[in-house]
């Protein structure tokens, strides 16, 4: 059914006006224009009455593994690669299609009361097919959020065996599932070798070359850890973007993931060829990665959008957190507090990760999926009212997201998930641990 939103402030054209409203149908934004010349030119439609409420594009989480919100709290304060083992490593022979679908609601629906209404879940518990794959795209389906699925190629020896595939494998079983979702309205595939790392050559080119047959980006973790430059480096004699340039795979639709250990050469060749990164600030700091260089990336060209990636690697996945991570990260970094700013990253966090997933999101405009957020304007933590737009990334709490609308359906009402209970999802994750025990 039609729909008229109606708010205190909207945020359209970049800036918050009032007086204004959204007709929405079919799951798109059909008309944003005056409140009083919308009613009147709908009189009939279903009026949605947000006093007191600002409406801001939902926000897309660029870089999630949604499983590993079951393992949070685990093997905290380590070093990376103890983190991977005691964690990751540790609990994955556990990790079958129940798990991986409860993981999953558990992930996305606490993603989506946090105003993420689109989030590329790069996945890789294979287990040797597509069923928990296809545990996940249920899990997102039932909660209504919006997926991109990164399918993972993984092939490293060295990885549990549930991640690993044959090249061959890795490319039928995401082409086979590209097919499946193709044109569905709220689930995408793409491909996703997983890193220099942990997939070989030959798999780094496949997903490369099913990215170009699908017409999609793909997807690849890139020096995240100084291990790895030293590892390309030992192997082929050249850093990770120089290495990837071999392959003949660094262009615009690689999303590369981290870009924390980079020299200047491989700033300028991602900005060159177009390419895109999603930035993970919280996850970097927490696993002590080290400080992706954003101003110089952003100087040379690179497209840059944020994830919060899996919460056993970040503790929470909201978007809006990423966003004042992202820029505080920076200024201390950089001794700076004008190397970048608040609009850069609500950009990073809304439209630019719409614009790199090529998905009509992250803006509300005319044509655009009807994917938006309430915010309490009267929430402490937004006022003074006078300075929205910087309040929202810089101070605001999760107390001031209301309402969160997904393909035109109100998937957060209040605070509360209305499509999967809460406390059913509590419930099932702790039934997974007593199953564990």
């Amino acid at each position: 059914m039609p729909k008229l939103y109606k708010a205190d402030y909207i945020y359209y054209k970049e800036t918050f006006r009032k007086g204004l409203a959204l007709f929405v149908e079919n799951g798109r934004i059909k008309e944003v224009g005056e409140q009083e010349a919308l009613e009147a030119k709908y009189p009939d439609i279903d009026r949605i009455d947000w006093s007191g409420k600002a409406i801001v594009p939902g926000t897309v989480n660029a870089h999630n593994h949604s499983f590993q919100s079951l393992l949070r709290g685990m093997a905290v304060d380590r070093p990376f690669l103890e983190w991977r083992d005691q964690a990751l490593y540790k609990y994955t022979p556990l990790l079958d299609e129940e798990a991986i679908y409860t993981g999953a609601l558990f992930a996305f629906g606490e993603m989506l009361k946090y105003g993420v209404t689109t989030v590329s879940d790069f996945f890789y518990v294979h287990n040797g097919g597509t069923a928990t794959d296809e545990a996940v795209i249920q899990a997102a389906q039932d909660l209504g959020i919006r997926l991109v699925f990164a399918r993972t190629m993984y092939d490293w020896d060295g990885a549990p065996v549930s991640y690993r595939e044959t090249v061959q494998d890795a490319v039928q079983r995401t082409r086979n599932l590209a097919k499946k979702y193709q044109g569905h309205p709220m689930v995408t595939v793409h491909p996703a070798p997983h890193s220099p790392h942990g997939a070989s050559p030959e798999m780094i080119k496949a997903g490369h070359r099913l990215a170009q047959e699908l017409d999609t980006p793909f997807h690849i973790h890139v020096a995240e850890e100084m291990f790895e430059v030293e590892e390309t480096l030992e192997k082929y004699n050249l850093r990770p973007v120089h290495y990837l340039n071999n392959l003949g795979v660094v262009d615009e639709r690689m999303i590369a993931i981290h870009l924390v250990w980079l020299d200047d050469s491989e700033i300028r060749l991602l900005g060159e060829r177009k390419s895109a990164l999603a930035y993970c600030p919280s996850s970097n700091m927490f696993l002590s990665d080290g400080v992706t260089r954003i101003p110089d990336l952003a100087d040379a060209g690179v497209r840059i959008t944020l994830g919060s990636d899996g919460a056993c690697s970040n503790n929470r996945i909201s978007v809006f957190e990423e966003m004042r991570m992202c820029s505080l990260l920076q200024k201390v970094t950089r001794l700076n507090g004008t190397c970048i700013n608040a609009k850069q990253v609500f950009d990073m966090g809304t439209k630019v990760g719409g614009e790199l997933l090529r998905l009509p999101v992250g803006i509300i405009r005319e044509g655009y999926q009807a994917d938006f957020v309430s915010l309490d304007v009267n929430d402490l933590s937004l006022s003074p009212k006078t300075e929205l737009f910087a309040n929202i990334v810089y101070s605001m709490q999760p107390s001031a997201i209301k309402d969160v609308v997904v393909h035109g359906k109100v998937i957060v009402e209040n605070g509360e998930l209305k499509t999967v209970a809460e406390k059913d999802i509590v419930n099932k994750v702790d039934r997974l641990f007593e199953k564990w025990k």
